[in-house]
């Protein structure tokens, strides 16, 4: 299994899940390339679609992968959800966690207030915008510091973001897919997309997880994120 996280979360936001996927999985949790993180590009940074998923190709065959499950978070779903499109033969299953801009696009509160974020990314600004979306939830403290401290020290690339597929792309799309939602999220209406997905995408199986929010995920509530994942990769 192969894990792609959010933008600025790192692998370390799998830490709650890792337990209940390894005791089916070999897991691979990866940094995204252009964020923060340990990857580094080796030569050029990746400036295009194509560089993007060119690197992922390219982590799946330095771990000897064939086939190999597929779920991302966010970012990470953009990511996952791009490359499943283009190399469908290698992906066994795929689950999307609150997939951004695959299937719709986000509120546009959610937009304003990750734009200041966006412009001048700052530790203070970082905290305060998680606290709103999650609405004060609990999270694990020490990776909170580290998406803040990522937020306000990582320097700043422009990433590289996929296309939103189109729906001719996302009918035609033969691997099995979950979409994994957050139901309490601020990214999209959850139940709007949950009713999208269902009337133009029949195909693609859809779980919403009442009490995550699009930051809480995957990490809380684990157990109900764990069982959805499992059950979407088979």
């Amino acid at each position: 299994m192969l894990l792609l996280p959010g933008g600025g979360a790192t692998s370390t936001v799998w830490f709650a899940n890792v337990a209940a996927l390894a005791a089916r999985y070999r897991v691979h949790a990866v940094d995204l390339m252009g964020d923060a993180g340990r990857s580094r590009a080796e030569g050029t940074a990746p400036r295009t679609v194509d560089d993007l998923l060119g690197w992922l190709d390219s982590v799946v065959r330095g771990l000897g992968l064939g086939t190999f499950a597929l779920a991302g978070h966010s970012y990470g779903a953009m990511i996952a959800l791009a490359y499943v499109l283009r190399q469908p033969e290698r992906v066994s299953a795929l689950a999307l966690l609150d997939p951004t801009s695959c299937f719709a696009g986000m509120r546009m509160p959610y937009l304003a207030r990750a734009a200041p974020l966006l412009l001048r990314p700052t530790e203070k600004r970082q905290r305060r915008f998680v606290d709103w979306e999650t609405g004060r939830r609990p999270l694990d403290g020490d990776w909170l510091d580290l998406l803040a401290r990522g937020a306000a020290h990582f320097p700043a690339t422009k990433l590289v973001v996929p296309k939103r597929p189109s729906s001719r792309q996302l009918r035609e799309l033969e691997v099995r897919t979950t979409v994994i939602l957050a139901g309490a999220g601020r990214a999209h209406d959850s139940e709007r997309l949950a009713g999208i997905l269902g009337e133009e995408h029949p195909g693609i199986t859809v779980v919403t997880v009442g009490e995550a929010t699009h930051h809480t995920l995957p990490m809380s509530p684990h157990d109900e994120v764990d069982a959805a994942l499992l059950g979407a990769l088979g």
